[in-house]
């Protein structure tokens, strides 16, 4: 799989309802996660919350969404977006990381993640959020 990059959108509890809107703009798949289906109800977070949601278009367009939890960066209207590198090719998505970490801030290091793959984020120099999501090898 070649690796991609999407827009990733930060909510205040109302990723469902965003990502029901732009599915109804955009058309297409929409796959929504809560972060009680990973388990991860004590990291200050609501059950029903949004963990990630990804709207796939017929035509390719992809943006994916998240409600903001506590504790993470801190949530301005408007400038909540997030950029996400995805796909399988290890070296390739670790090589990334390493180099936006690099006299940049790691918000979460690169480590297997409750839904199977590895996932970190980390902010670069310049301020920009990235998000890496390494595909879990297929068994």
């Amino acid at each position: 799989m070649q690796s991609k990059l999407n827009p990733y959108i930060s909510f205040q509890g109302d990723t469902k309802e965003a990502m029901e809107f732009y599915k109804t703009v955009f058309g297409g798949k929409l796959e929504l996660s809560t972060f009680g289906e990973a388990g991860m109800t004590d990291h200050g977070v609501k059950p029903d919350g949004i963990m990630h949601a990804m709207l796939v278009a017929d035509n390719g367009i992809t943006l994916m969404a998240a409600d903001t939890a506590t504790g993470m960066r801190e949530y301005v209207a408007g400038t909540n977006m997030s950029i996400s590198l995805s796909g399988d090719n290890e070296e390739e998505l670790t090589g990334y990381y390493a180099k936006l970490a690099e006299d940049g801030k790691v918000e979460e290091p690169l480590t297997k993640a409750p839904w199977g793959d590895t996932f970190g984020m980390v902010i670069d120099k310049f301020g920009v959020f990235w998000m890496v999501n390494i595909t879990a090898p297929q068994a």
